[in-house]
């Protein structure tokens, strides 16, 4: 079977299977992992050890911390995500508090501010980095308000971000930086997109925008098939060759302009 035949295959396959990572469903969830370990886009050339070597920069030795679902925690590839692409790039250390399915907003035992509140609040961390988790959007999470008050409603996704950055402030004193999903269809998701943007007009956040980036999006039929398993999760090829390189630029130029001021 040739390469186009094989994403075909696997990605229509995995048009159905990834919906059991948004809903937890742990069946479907072994299913897509054992499947995706044979689509092209996960082949030994996009491995850690191909990622090659930045000159040192900004980023090399600090310590990174990443709370986040499935994307963070690399559901379709084989549990690497950026996250070890530029931790090899660019000599970091870092914390990878990422489960699949799971929320900002504040429900259950696995929701990223209860995982958030298990972390060791005496570890040093240089940067704190949060996925905008489409899994809200696709759970019908309550957008909710800017809070006025300080006091923030975590049942909401906008009163958990809010909640997020003031836990990590008072806690660990290091900078703050969400990162949202590459560009899908979905009305609620770009709701949230616009919200974090408000929220920094109140919060001192960091944000990469992959979804509203046009030139980032604009990717042919067929990168997209090697680069996606479906349409939220990339493979290794995905965050190696398409996500890294603009989630490790954008990252450097915000934490080089902290140091600035």
């Amino acid at each position: 079977m040739n390469n186009k035949r094989a994403i075909a295959g696997i990605s229509a396959t995995a048009s159905f299977l990834y919906l059991g990572y948004h809903y937890r469903d742990k069946i479907l969830r072994v299913f897509y992992e054992q499947m995706l370990k044979f689509h092209p886009g996960n082949g030994n050339n996009f491995t850690v050890i191909n990622a090659g070597n930045n000159p040192d920069n900004i980023l090399t030795g600090k310590t990174i911390a990443y709370l986040g679902s499935s994307v963070t925690f690399g559901a379709a590839s084989g549990h690497v995500s950026f996250v070890e692409y530029i931790a090899k790039r660019n000599r970091t250390e870092y914390i990878k508090e990422a489960v699949s399915g799971t929320t900002l907003v504040d429900e259950g035992d696995e929701s990223y501010i209860k995982r958030m509140k298990k972390m060791d609040p005496e570890t040093r961390i240089d940067l704190f980095v949060v996925q905008l988790s489409t899994n809200d959007a696709t759970q019908n999470k309550k957008l909710g308000t800017i809070s006025q008050s300080g006091l923030y409603d975590t049942k909401t996704i906008t009163g958990a971000m809010e909640y997020i950055i003031s836990y990590v402030k008072n806690t660990w004193h290091c900078p703050v930086l969400f990162y949202t999903n590459a560009r899908y269809e979905s009305e609620a998701y770009a709701q949230m997109v616009e919200r974090l943007k408000e929220l920094q007009k109140n919060h001192v956040i960091g944000i990469i925008d992959l979804y509203t980036g046009d030139d980032f999006n604009n990717i042919t039929e067929e990168e997209r098939k090697l680069y996606m398993a479906d349409p939220i999760h990339p493979t290794k090829a995905g965050y190696l060759q398409w996500w890294t390189p603009e989630i490790e630029k954008q990252m450097i130029s915000y934490v080089d302009s902290l140091y600035k001021e």
